[in-house]
């Protein structure tokens, strides 16, 4: 999600005087989604509340990752470097979220290994000052991301690798959402609201969707559900890790939880191209 600390001035939270859109509203939670999101361009805010609108997370998923591989493919295009292109395409997707989700993670390990309750905890979160565990988490956290970009090389299916896993990782912060308690009331978090059912199942539809029709251009049956299931179960393992150290969730280990899912596929991704090369013919494509 984002960080406890972020000036969340733009629009996240609406005053309580601007009138609320009810009933079906599909532009205004795009809208919604871009705006909470991104750094894109959007319309003026309407008051609806974040939680209504999280069913588009996906969406937002989707758009971020093929910007991130069609940078990632136009800088391989100018210089054949596997490792400044993914920096780029890592880049490119941090600077269209306003590192939104980087800002949580490194927030949330300076929190949850910094301090020894979950008060502690949750206050350490709130500063916006980076720590040690922080700062070291995140360096390992670029690090995986573009490694395992720059194993998997290929431009093309760079691309499709990012789609996949910024889709699959956003349906995965409206589960955690919808599942798990608050840690506490005050933050973007607990003024965000819950996701009902409907709306995280759409989210799941569409995440899951996503990531699974992109996966069978690339592997059987058995991969993709490898795949799919082994990033959630990272994001998921993490968010047990939060409930237990700090009773439930907050914006910045949702972040946290968007990341590691996202670097989970990536990994599991490469795991699968790698096999691909033994000549195990498990994948059905990759060549």
């Amino acid at each position: 999600m984002t960080s406890e600390s972020e000036n969340t001035s733009k629009g996240a939270i609406p005053p309580e005087s601007v009138p609320e859109v009810t009933g079906f509203a599909p532009l205004t939670d795009l809208n919604i989604g871009l705006m909470f999101l991104t750094r894109l361009p959007t319309a003026p805010w309407r008051n609806r509340p974040l939680a209504r609108a999280a069913w588009c997370f996906p969406l937002i998923g989707t758009l971020v990752g093929l910007l991130g591989g069609l940078i990632y493919w136009g800088a391989l295009l100018l210089l054949p470097s596997g490792w400044i292109a993914a920096l780029l395409a890592i880049a490119a997707t941090a600077i269209v979220t306003g590192a939104l989700h980087e800002d949580g993670f490194s927030d949330a390990f300076d929190g949850l290994w910094g301090g020894h309750e979950p008060a502690r905890r949750l206050e350490i979160m709130r500063d916006s000052n980076i720590g040690g565990y922080g700062a070291l988490a995140l360096m390992i956290n670029v690090g995986l991301r573009a490694s395992a970009l720059v194993f998997l090389f290929d431009p093309k299916l760079v691309l499709l690798a990012m789609v996949a896993a910024h889709a699959l990782s956003r349906a995965q912060v409206v589960w955690c959402m919808n599942v798990m308690p608050l840690a506490g009331k005050p933050g973007l978090a607990a003024r965000a609201g819950r996701p009902n059912s409907k709306v995280t199942l759409i989210a799941l539809v569409l995440g899951l969707g996503m990531a699974i029709w992109i996966l069978h251009l690339l592997l059987e049956p058995i991969l993709i559900l490898a795949v799919c299931g082994s990033s959630l179960l990272a994001g998921w393992l993490f968010m047990a890790l939060v409930r237990r150290k700090m009773g439930g969730y907050n914006g910045d280990t949702l972040g946290a939880a968007q990341q590691i899912t996202e670097i989970a596929l990536f990994l599991a991704l490469a795991s699968a191209y790698h096999w691909s090369l033994t000549g195990l013919n498990l994948p059905k494509v990759f060549s």
